[in-house]
């Protein structure tokens, strides 16, 4: 079967994408090097420990597995951590994906496929984001990823390097059975810090900032299932191994849900209350970040099949509740 190098791959997003490649006939090699990715959420091909600034072992993996393409998933995605410390954000993200480049080249592997984000937009409040916006990040995590984003631009034109972005918007949700799922350590990402909550792990879910230009004074933001999500990058695969051009998508719903909103809709999944501390806003958020692109679905045929509210904290609650936590 064809291999894959997948970057991050015992990470969250990465991990779903290896076990959809599988199903897809290929071989996901996943390389991480674990320092936010989980060695158990390693189960659909190899395993190989490394980090994606180490061009030595790089180059040995590529030689050992000849990849046919790389989806590239590792880096650090906190925006409030970015703030705080932008300079290993710009050396992690940005520096490691240079060498990550320069190796997949040296190696004659030319076709990329680059989880990007939607955070490369930056606050554009009542602007419908489609893949033709302006690019203003305002925030290190989202300048990074668009700094990748020009990388990879020019190593096309440099070396032929062929490459699909997909700009996302928030994943939720977990693999529908319970394999695999969202487990960060720490945890930031709203869903799973709701279930905590809910099941006591944590004391309460902390909103921040309840006084953003939005209906019910929460942050809006727009929600995609993380198993649509990895059906899309293997259509991009497919995208690149069919010869045509490289190309930029948003994988979205085009619908957003606020923060209180998410939390109403888990009572009615759980059928418990959430235990909620209103706080200050973070720096470096947006009020509004939604989808208003179709070039996915027109061009890829790509449709999300389970991105609704409900279906999301669904399997999200299962994958909470399937014991993984207490390993």
């Amino acid at each position: 079967m064809t291999n894959i190098l997948v970057t991050g791959g015992a990470g969250y997003i990465g991990s779903h994408a290896c076990k959809t490649l599988k199903a897809a006939g290929y071989t996901p090699v996943a390389y991480d090097n674990l320092s936010i990715g989980w060695r158990d959420a390693v189960k659909f091909g190899p395993f190989e420990e490394g980090d994606i600034t180490d061009r030595e072992r790089l180059d040995q993996v590529f030689a050992a597995y000849q990849p046919a393409a790389v989806m590239h998933f590792a880096a650090l995605s906190q925006v409030g951590d970015s703030i705080r410390s932008p300079e290993t954000y710009w050396h992690n993200n940005v520096a490691g994906s240079l060498t990550l480049l320069q190796a997949a080249v040296h190696a004659g592997c030319t076709n990329m496929v680059f989880s990007s984000t939607c955070a490369t937009y930056g606050d554009q409040d009542n602007v419908i984001l489609n893949e033709d916006c302006v690019q203003h990040p305002i925030n290190p995590y989202g300048a990074s990823k668009r700094a990748i984003e020009d990388m990879l631009h020019g190593f096309e034109t440099a070396y032929g390097l062929r490459h699909v972005i997909f700009r996302y918007f928030n994943v939720a949700g977990a693999d529908p059975e319970a394999e695999i799922g969202e487990f960060h350590k720490p945890e930031t990402h709203l869903i799973p810090l709701m279930l905590d909550a809910i099941d006591g792990r944590r004391d309460a879910l902390t909103v921040f900032g309840t006084d953003w230009d939005t209906p019910d004074g929460t942050c809006i933001r727009d929600y995609v299932h993380v198993m649509d999500l990895v059906d899309a990058h293997v259509l991009g695969l497919k995208w690149l191994e069919d010869g045509k051009d490289s190309r930029v998508f948003n994988l979205g719903t085009g619908h957003g849900f606020s923060v209180r909103e998410v939390i109403d809709q888990s009572h009615a999944v759980t059928g418990r209350d959430v235990p909620v501390i209103d706080g200050p806003r973070r720096p470096g958020d947006c009020t509004r970040l939604v989808s208003g692109s179709t070039r996915a679905e027109a061009e890829l045929g790509w449709r999300p099949q389970r991105s609704t509210m409900k279906q999301m904290i669904t399997d999200a609650w299962r994958w909470h509740q399937s014991g993984h936590y207490d390993k």
